[in-house]
């Protein structure tokens, strides 16, 4: 029978809250979620993708995602404080 002492129990859980931590950082939106957060279609993106415009994505097989860091990144890139200039990032 194998016992599980307190610290193996405090390691598995800075173990787990390490990934939850990760995890956190990590946070995605498909293409779906990006185009309606941002009030366009998708095809929109999709031409962007080719353009190398928008924000950076992932591409795993076929599933396109943004990682979120990257969405607020990229809208913080692009604001602008007037049609003349643009916000110091």
């Amino acid at each position: 029978m194998l016992r599980t002492t307190p610290a193996r129990l405090d390691a598995g859980a800075q173990k787990f809250t390490a990934l939850e931590a990760r995890t956190a950082d990590c946070a995605v939106l498909s293409e779906a979620d990006l185009a309606s957060r941002w009030a366009m279609s998708p095809k929109t993106l999709q031409r962007w993708r080719m353009e190398g415009r928008g924000p950076h994505y992932l591409k795993l097989g076929k599933r396109v995602s943004y990682p979120l860091n990257a969405v607020i990144a990229y809208e913080n890139c692009v604001q602008h404080v007037s049609t003349s200039q643009r916000t110091a990032a």
